[in-house]
């Protein structure tokens, strides 16, 4: 209800109406898993330079249906990021501007609940973009892989560690590993763990964190 109420009030900041459609009810058994590579970890000063997103649906991932976009930065980027998002200048040779990028994106993710890990930071940093095209931030439900994770394993109290970095889900899971810094192939990889996770969680359990 009270998720309902902040939507109404986000859509009444939409510069276009031709956007509606992303507060519209999704439909059932259909999600789509995103990543994005970026400049840093600073959602208000960094920014996108790829997103890489497919569409699930029901027990599919959907692989005819994918999103793979570089993004042109405002400007160069260091020698030091590169080493964390591993994208060189010449990967990003023929990159399309960032208003295109978000566009073709929320075309793509339509109403869908959007599932990823640690999806918290990708949703702020697109939100940053879309805010300034669109007048809203992303209103779509979240679903974050780590936390359904979380609520599986057993633990002999609620005070023991889990490990939630992605490399140990992954190899809990018996996932494989497909290329990693890659924002596709990381959203390919998040999907899988989705899907192996989303059975198992507690029958009382919601998936929706955001």
């Amino acid at each position: 209800m009270f998720k309902k109420l902040i939507n109404n009030l986000k859509k009444r900041n939409l510069k276009d109406n031709n956007f509606e459609y992303l507060f519209e009810e999704p439909a059932k058994d259909e999600y789509v898993c995103l990543d994005c590579e970026t400049t840093g970890l600073n959602p208000k000063k960094d920014e996108i330079l790829s997103i890489g997103a497919v569409i699930i649906k029901k027990n599919k991932i959907l692989m005819r249906q994918t999103l793979n976009i570089f993004v042109k930065p405002s400007r160069n980027i260091n020698s030091e990021s590169i080493k964390i998002h591993q994208i060189r200048p010449v990967d990003l040779q023929n990159a399309v501007e960032p208003k295109d990028a978000i566009f073709e994106l929320l075309k793509f993710i339509g109403n869908r609940p959007i599932v990823g890990y640690y999806i918290k930071f990708d949703i702020a940093i697109i939100s940053k973009y879309t805010k300034e095209y669109i007048g809203v931030s992303l209103p779509n439900h979240q679903i974050e892989v780590s936390s359904i994770y979380f609520k599986t394993k057993k633990r002999s109290s609620e005070y023991e560690f889990v490990d939630l970095k992605f490399d140990t889900i992954m190899k809990e899971l018996e996932i494989p590993e497909l290329g990693k810094h890659d924002a596709l192939n990381d959203a390919i990889m998040t999907s899988m763990i989705f899907l192996k996770l989303k059975d198992k969680a507690p029958a009382n359990s919601t998936f929706y964190t955001g």
